[in-house]
Order: C-alpha cells, then sequence, then structure tokens
C-alpha cells in the first residue's frame, strides 16, 4: 500500500483542530486501508470526524463521519482540481464550540493545503 501523505494540524478555530491526509487510491479496498493505516495512530482514531473523498476509477465516495456535508465539500474541490485516484482526509478534534457555516471553510482550508502540497510534489 501506498503511504500516506499527513501534513498534521494545519488549523484551528476556536479550539477545534484540522488535520489533512491522503494517498493515492485506486478502489474502495484502498480507501479503506489508507483510513485503518491513518486510525492506527490513537490520535487519529480519537479524533471526533475523519471526513474523506475519493474520486475512484468506479466513481466517487465521500463519507462524512457525523461531520454532516462536509464529505461533499471535498469531493467538490476533488473534482474542481480534477484530482482522481487520490482519497483526502480531513481530520477535526472538536474544541469545545460550535463553529456553524465556518466548519465548512475550515474543510475547505485542509483541503485546499493537502491540493496545494501535492500539487508541488506532481
Amino acid at each position: 500500500m501506498t503511504a500516506i501523505t499527513r501534513l498534521g494540524v494545519i488549523l484551528t478555530d476556536r479550539g477545534s483542530k484540522y488535520a489533512v491526509s491522503g494517498a493515492p487510491v485506486q478502489s474502495r479496498a484502498d480507501v479503506d486501508a489508507v483510513l485503518r493505516d491513518l486510525k492506527s495512530d490513537k490520535s487519529y482514531a480519537k479524533a471526533t470526524h475523519n471526513t474523506w473523498a475519493a474520486v475512484l476509477p468506479t466513481g466517487a465516495l465521500k463519507a462524512d463521519d457525523g461531520e454532516s456535508g462536509a464529505g461533499m465539500v471535498i469531493l467538490r474541490m476533488l473534482d474542481r482540481a480534477g484530482l482522481e485516484g487520490h482519497v483526502v482526509i480531513v481530520t477535526r478534534w472538536y474544541g469545545g464550540k460550535k463553529l456553524g457555516g465556518d466548519r465548512f471553510r475550515r474543510v475547505q482550508d485542509a483541503t485546499r493545503a493537502y491540493l496545494d502540497y501535492i500539487g508541488t510534489r506532481l
């Protein structure tokens, strides 16, 4: 399996911390393996949300992991960037204050940081 790129905690907002990770994938089984690998780190396993999306040859997949609508935010950004065969995971550790609509901006910020990072590596 391909190694996961973990950018770690890249931003905080009112106590919530956001990290972003990702890896090349070609199937749902690959996505599941990447998620298992990520969650083998206790910090990520205990996170409030590990939201993700991927565009695979068989179609798009996403999961909100309790952060309603966040998977679609990641998926839209992957579509716009034309990034296929890659899973992007945005991890949130809840900080005690609700962010309302700002939570989607933080998911966008984290996804953008990852896209920028891999764009310099492609």
